[in-house]
């Protein structure tokens, strides 16, 4: 035989086949800009990964123009459905200092798409501390406020939010995806919990400052 010319009987696998698209997407967020083969893969196969991971009791997420894709669990299943299928993507109790932090980057990304630039918000730690700065007590201790920065974002970088820069470890860009978690609703409900946060803080400041 030709060593040119493919054997009929042997099957060779795709490297964008429908099992290494779902399995990256069960591992976590897949990005067009991270992996432009799988995601044309993926776009390629939509519909046969949305029904192959519906099966799961899984939702397929996919926003083109921005770029990246994920499963979530699929809502509206009623009790005995829900009670049948094991949860694969588990639901995050997130902290007050990560739900913060959250809040405040997306609405800074808000205002970062309201101007005219570039497409990817890239903020410093030093531009993290000052937004949460504003909701601590004054003369909060400094360097613990860059830890619990630098701790908090470490949080929000496992969580798939944000990444850090490559040989800029004080460098943040700021994911898109944060967008599809984090929306006008989140946003309204956090806010008013924030009002009631700082009024708190602003008591014990004068109390103590009897």
């Amino acid at each position: 035989m030709n060593p040119s010319e493919s054997d009929p009987n042997q099957t060779t696998k795709p490297q964008g086949s429908l099992s290494t698209v779902v399995v990256s997407l069960l591992k976590g967020v897949l990005y067009k800009d991270e992996n432009p083969v799988l995601w044309s893969s993926l776009l390629n196969l939509k519909a046969s990964v949305m029904d192959y991971v519906a099966v799961m009791g899984l939702d397929l997420t996919i926003d083109e123009a921005e770029g990246y894709a994920f499963l979530r669990s699929r809502e509206g299943l009623d009790e005995n459905e829900a009670s049948a299928i094991p949860r694969l993507v588990a639901r995050r109790q997130l902290s007050y200092p990560v739900s913060l932090l959250l809040a405040l980057l997306r609405k800074k990304l808000a205002e970062f798409d309201a101007g005219v630039g570039d497409t990817r918000l890239i903020l410093s730690r030093d531009d993290v501390v000052e937004l949460i700065r504003i909701f601590l007590p004054e003369g909060s201790n400094e360097v613990k406020l860059i830890d619990q920065v630098d701790t908090t974002l470490n949080k929000i970088a496992e969580l798939g939010f944000i990444r850090r820069l490559k040989g800029q470890n004080h460098m943040i860009e700021v994911r898109r995806i944060i967008k599809a978690f984090v929306d006008a609703q989140w946003l309204s409900d956090f806010d008013q919990r924030l009002a009631e946060y700082r009024a708190k803080n602003t008591q014990l400041q004068e109390e103590s400052d009897v």
